[in-house]
This record gives structure tokens, sequence and C-alpha cells, in this order.
């Protein structure tokens, strides 16, 4: 006779009961979604060079499961805001999150869309989450490719857990100071090399 295998925290851990595995339907549906995100890219500046960039083949988005865009929200379940919005642009983008079917995702690329980034006037929205709700943000201007994959990866991982909350991509730290190059860790006063 099977035993019953040993209660685990891993997501998709099957449970083998007399020769079969089991799991959660919402596991298997978390795994599946996951790794099927069709992209919606919302470009409004100049962050939508960068994300021309990341998606070319040197990056290779399709690993994650994410490698071609969709120009339309209804086939779409993950949106990339790249760029400023507008106080015009705001009902657009507003629009077609709605349109979007369920279950769906956004990701803030870049300072502008994530917090307004240096524009502080009239006519800017002070970041995304004031029209819709926000699920990753990845800062930077632009941000630089490597933060941008952590960014789909962090969102993978909440997907995943089914975690509601919104997750802030963490900068990556500069090399430690090389004796006689003039490097300095992050965070450090640059002192004369001399």
């Amino acid at each position: 006779m099977g035993e019953l295998a040993p209660k685990s925290t891993q997501i998709m851990e099957p449970i083998v009961v007399d020769g079969f595995a089991t799991t959660r339907l919402k596991d298997l549906l978390a795994w599946a979604q996951k790794y099927s995100l069709f992209m919606c890219p919302f470009v409004t500046a100049c962050c939508g060079m960068e994300f021309m960039g990341v998606t070319s083949p040197r990056y290779d988005l399709s690993r994650f499961g994410a490698e071609v865009p969709r120009f339309s929200p209804r086939q779409s379940d993950l949106l990339w805001v790249v760029g400023t919005i507008t106080q015009r642009q705001a009902p657009i983008l507003k629009r077609i999150y709605d349109q979007m079917a369920e279950p769906k995702w956004v990701v803030a690329f870049g300072t502008c869309a994530s917090c307004g980034g240096f524009y502080d006037n009239y006519a800017t929205v002070a970041g995304i989450d004031k029209i819709i709700p926000c699920d990753v943000y990845i800062p930077g201007c632009p941000p630089r490719p490597e933060g941008v994959l952590d960014g789909l990866m962090l969102l993978m991982d909440k997907i995943a857990r089914r975690d509601p909350r919104p997750a802030v991509v963490k900068p990556r730290t500069d090399p430690v100071e090389l004796p006689g190059h003039g490097l300095v860790q992050l965070g450090k006063k640059r002192e004369s090399v001399g």
C-alpha cells in the first residue's frame, strides 16, 4: 500500500497515494499561468526603446513564456506600462486595463510609470497605481535589462504564490572597490584616487 508523502511548502508538490500523484487544481492553474504570459505593451515614452531591446533575442523572454506581444488587451493577461502617463492618456490606459480578461497583471516599466519620474506637473500622472492596480514596479530611467528580467521573474513568483501584494524590483549593487581602480560599492562616497 502507498503512503502519504510528507507535507511540503513547495507549490505544485504532488501528493502520492497508491501510485497516483495529485495536486490542487488552483496550484496547477497558477503553475500554468506563470509560464504563459501574453503581454500587451502600452508604450508611451523613451523607455520603449529599452523595452524593445529586452524583447529582442539577446534576452530571450520566450524562456519565461512571455515571448510574443499581443496588441489587443482581450488577448493579453500581462499589461506592460512603459513610460510616462499623462492626464490625457489615463482614461485610455484604464479602458485597456478594463478590457483585459481575468486573471490580469500589470508591470510598471521605468521610473515614470512607477512614480511619475522627474515630471512634477499638472499634466503627468504620478504613477500608474493612481489609475489601475500595479503588481510589479521596475524602477530605473530606463531600467536595465537585468532589472526587467528580475521584475518578470518576480511577477512569475507572485502568480505561483497567488500573492496580491505589489512588489518592487530591488536595485543591484556595483562591484566592491578594487585597489588602484577607483571603483566603489554602491552607497559609498567616491574618494579621489591618488
